[in-house]
């Protein structure tokens, strides 16, 4: 049998439709359509499905920021003295970075926490960074850079360390787990 009830979107009144969100029932056209693993839903269950995954008080992106800073700090230190193993270690330090946010934020979730965690791990890196650059510069212009500390690829390491780095912590509090 054919259903011969014609039914108008929602939010535009002008189109016909055949489809319904699954979980209020509501007629939505193709355009306020989400597809989701259980079928389509309207943009307004969708968006109420995601507040419940954003945990994270204000608390939490104050303790998340420091934390994340300044233990990214230490291994951007221990970055410039591993030279090439800095691409091996960096990854195992943005899952530490990421525990220990995750640890003092109380497991608790937003997707603008993992972007501050990210951010605070690349700041962590910009003292080491313009260390490494004040060194370079003030060798180069003290006799003649015979004397160097750090070289150039001091710098890319640094880079490195901060973009493998960041990125792990994002993902994994994200929750991608990188194997590790």
């Amino acid at each position: 049998m054919i259903n011969s009830q014609t039914f108008y979107c929602a939010n535009h009144p002008n189109r016909e439709t055949t489809l319904r969100c699954n979980k209020c029932e509501k007629p939505i056209c193709v355009k306020c359509a989400v597809l989701t693993p259980t079928g389509y839903r309207c943009k307004e269950c969708v968006s109420g499905q995601q507040k419940v995954f954003e945990t994270a008080i204000s608390r939490d992106y104050i303790l998340a920021f420091p934390i994340a800073a300044i233990l990214s700090l230490i291994g951007s230190f221990i970055a410039l003295s591993i030279g090439l193993f800095t691409i091996l270690i960096s990854p195992i330090a943005g899952a530490i970075i990421a525990e220990s946010v995750r640890f003092v934020t109380g497991k608790r979730r937003s997707p603008k926490l993992f972007w501050i965690t990210a951010i605070a791990v690349i700041a962590g890196c910009l003292p080491a960074a313009l260390f490494v650059l004040i060194s370079l510069v003030g060798t180069a212009l003290y006799a003649g850079g015979r004397y160097m500390v750090y070289s150039l690829p001091d710098v890319i390491w640094i880079l490195a360390y901060a973009g493998l780095t960041a990125s792990t912590a994002y993902y994994r509090l994200r929750g991608i787990n990188l194997r590790l």
